[in-house]
């Protein structure tokens, strides 16, 4: 495409592909004639942002998602609070505004993900949030040989303490308040599962599932890193949030965590080089409103910057 850009990482390798209409073309139109061309610059790139074109709704994005995702997946087994805005369209995270969402690939904590996940900017924040994008092959190859091979090898488990009234509730992640539903939706995705009653910190159900640490991309053969540790690690959290969960729950009981496959612990060191990988190879840009931005999910992790002021993004998923 002759007007293609692109916007680069500041201190990385990595960067988003960019093209802006000249008109106020139609985004229908244009998705329709250059389906082919906008799905290998994702392969090449990873991402791609549409600045300028003719786009105002959500039943505008449901239509262009779809042509792009023929099959739109439910956000099931959910690790953040969102809203539907009708089909299988969603608001993105609805987190505290003062503070950052770190990178992360869409459901890397899980066995099922999509391969591409798609945002289209209803109202841009005042001030900040940004959703910064980073080349997860790139951070893949920043890391230590040492820490790839460990975390290949032994994988990740991820645990979840589901206590009323702490984090998100297991009827909101699993979208349903039948507990049967929650035992089929378990067993189908090979996570472990425990109902809980009269323990001391109030846990009605603790899930555990081993998942991937690292992916080769299927059509690229690339090598990609693919998880959530750095997220589920109390580290994520700013320290008198981790104060306040240690001395209330202590460390077994906590919402969410993250160790190696067999149990072991990651080394706090290596969640810290993961962050700054992603650091690194941070490519950001400030929302436009009706920009809309397409990332292949494996080759392109993503993330959110404080904001203030009302924010409106809404993002679909699937392949």
């Amino acid at each position: 495409m002759n007007n293609l850009d692109f916007i680069m990482a500041k201190n990385g390798l990595g960067k988003l592909a960019c093209i802006t209409a000249t008109s106020n073309r139609n985004i229908d139109d244009f998705i329709q004639q250059n389906n082919s061309e906008i799905n290998c610059i994702l392969l090449k790139y990873g991402g791609l942002l549409l600045r300028g074109f003719n786009i105002h709704a959500i039943s505008e994005f449901n239509r262009l998602a779809t042509a792009i995702c023929p099959i739109l997946f439910d956000y099931l087994n959910r690790s953040t609070p969102r809203t539907r805005l009708g089909g299988k369209i969603y608001t993105a995270t609805e987190y505290h505004q003062d503070r950052h969402i770190l990178f992360h690939n869409e459901n890397s904590y899980t066995s099922v993900w999509p391969d591409k996940i798609l945002f289209f900017c209803v109202i841009p924040a005042q001030e900040g949030g940004e959703t910064p994008v980073a080349d997860s092959r790139q951070v893949y190859n920043l890391l230590p040989q040492e820490i790839i091979n460990e975390f290949t090898t032994k994988k990740i488990l991820y645990t979840r303490n589901f206590i009323p009234g702490i984090d998100l509730s297991w009827q909101e992640v699993f979208q349903t308040k039948n507990k049967r539903d929650v035992e089929q939706y378990c067993d189908e995705n090979k996570i472990e599962y425990i109902w809980q009653e009269d323990n001391l910190h109030g846990i009605e159900l603790v899930t555990k599932q081993i998942c991937q640490s690292t992916l080769k991309h299927p059509q690229t053969g690339e090598y990609v890193w693919f998880n959530q540790a750095h997220l589920f690690d109390i580290s994520a959290l700013e320290s008198n949030q981790q104060e306040v969960l240690i001395k209330s729950l202590g460390n077994k009981a906590l919402p969410r965590n993250s160790c190696f496959g067999d149990g072991s612990m990651i080394n706090p060191e290596y969640l810290n080089l993961i962050r700054h990988a992603y650091e690194r190879e941070k490519i950001e840009f400030k929302w436009h409103k009706s920009d809309v931005m397409i990332l292949d999910n494996r080759l392109m992790a993503h993330a959110r910057n404080p904001f203030k002021g009302e924010r409106k993004i809404a993002v679909a998923m699937g392949r």
